[in-house]
C-alpha cells in the first residue's frame, strides 16, 4: 500500500481494531515531508503487544533477507494503555521507532473531561447514524461520478464541475468520505452541460479551475506516448491552445452559473476539497443530509 519514496521510510501500523486512525495520522505527519502516499504496512487486530513484537521482527528479519536494512518505523494504537506501554517497551528495546497514537489521547482528555473512557478497540467504527449517512453518501458520490445520473444533480449536497483532469474524482470521493453527497460533472468545449446542472442551487455549485501550464503537463502525463503522434481529439487533448480553451469554456460556465470557483493547482486533494467545505458549511450550516 502507497509508494516506495527513497530515503523514506515505510510506515508500519499495528492496531487492535483495523488501524485506520493510526494510518490517518501517519498519512499527514509524513505530508508534512513532501510524502502525500508513504508506503504502509498494515497490521490489524492484534491486541496484546507480545504478539505485535513478534509480528513486527519477523517482518523486520523476513525484510532483512530481501535486502531492505531501512529503521523501522512502527505507528500503534492500541486503546489498552497497559498493553501499550508493553509495546513501547519492546519497540524500544529492538531499535524500533515507535509512535503512541492512542494512549496520550485518551489520558488527557480523561484528565480534562473527569470521564472515563471505554477502552474499547472500534468504538470509532460502530455501526451508528454517522456511519449509514457515510455509506449512504458514499454510495451517491460514486453513482454520481463523471455526470453519470445527471438527473438527480439537484439532490446532491455539493456539485463539482471541471474539465477532465481538473481533480473532480478524488475531491468528490474525499468529501463523499466525509458524509457528503457529491455530484460531479466533466466539462469540454462545444459539450452541452446538463441542463439540471441550471436546477441546483447556486451555493452548493463549485467549479474546479487550474492553470493552463499545469493541465496541460497533467494530461500529458497521462497521455504518456500514446499521447505522441496522436491525431484528432486525442491529439489536440493535451495541446496547449486546446487546454485554454477548454478552460475558458468552463470558466464562461462558472460564470453564467453564479457558483464559487475554486484553484486546484498546487494543492493537495484534502487541502481543495476543505476549502470547498469551508465555503459549503458558511450557506449550509445546518446541512444533515438524509439517510435511506
Amino acid at each position: 500500500m502507497g509508494s516506495y519514496h527513497e530515503g523514506f521510510p515505510t510506515i508500519h501500523i499495528v492496531s487492535d481494531s483495523l488501524g485506520f486512525t493510526a494510518q490517518s495520522l501517519a498519512r499527514a505527519a509524513a505530508g508534512q515531508f513532501g510524502v502525500t502516499d508513504p508506503a504502509f504496512e498494515i497490521f490489524s487486530r492484534i491486541t496484546d503487544a507480545e504478539t505485535a513484537g513478534k509480528v513486527l521482527l519477523k517482518h523486520r528479519a523476513e525484510q532483512a533477507n530481501n535486502g531492505i536494512n531501512e529503521p523501522m518505523v512502527v505507528f500503534f494504537s492500541f486503546v489498552d494503555a497497559e498493553e501499550s506501554a508493553k509495546l513501547k517497551r519492546i519497540c524500544e528495546k529492538h531499535d524500533i521507532y515507535a509512535v503512541d497514537m492512542m494512549t496520550e489521547p485518551i489520558a488527557m482528555l480523561e484528565k480534562a473531561s473527569g470521564l472515563t473512557s471505554s477502552r474499547q478497540p472500534g468504538l470509532f467504527r460502530q455501526t451508528d447514524e454517522n456511519y449509514f449517512r457515510r455509506i449512504a453518501a458514499m454510495e451517491f458520490t460514486i453513482n454520481h461520478d463523471d455526470g453519470r445520473n445527471y438527473q438527480d444533480l439537484p439532490k446532491a449536497d455539493i456539485v463539482l464541475l471541471g474539465v477532465s483532469r481538473s481533480s473532480k474524482t478524488p475531491i468528490s470521493v474525499y468529501m463523499g468520505m466525509e458524509g457528503y453527497r457529491v455530484a460531479n460533472v466533466p466539462l469540454a468545449v462545444g459539450t452541452e452541460p446538463p441542463a439540471e446542472v441550471f436546477e441546483c442551487d447556486p451555493t452548493r455549485i463549485f467549479g474546479l479551475m487550474t492553470t493552463p501550464d499545469v493541465l496541460v503537463s497533467i494530461r500529458q502525463r497521462r497521455l504518456g506516448n500514446a499521447g505522441k503522434g496522436a491525431t484528432g481529439a486525442a491529439g489536440q487533448y493535451a495541446q496547449r491552445d486546446y487546454v485554454y480553451d477548454d478552460l475558458e469554456s468552463a470558466r464562461a460556465l462558472m460564470r453564467k452559473l453564479g457558483c464559487i470557483v475554486i484553484h486546484t493547482e498546487n494543492k493537495a486533494v484534502e487541502e481543495t476539497a476543505q476549502e470547498i467545505l469551508r465555503y459549503y458549511e458558511l450557506t449550509h450550516p445546518a446541512r444533515k443530509p438524509p439517510i435511506e
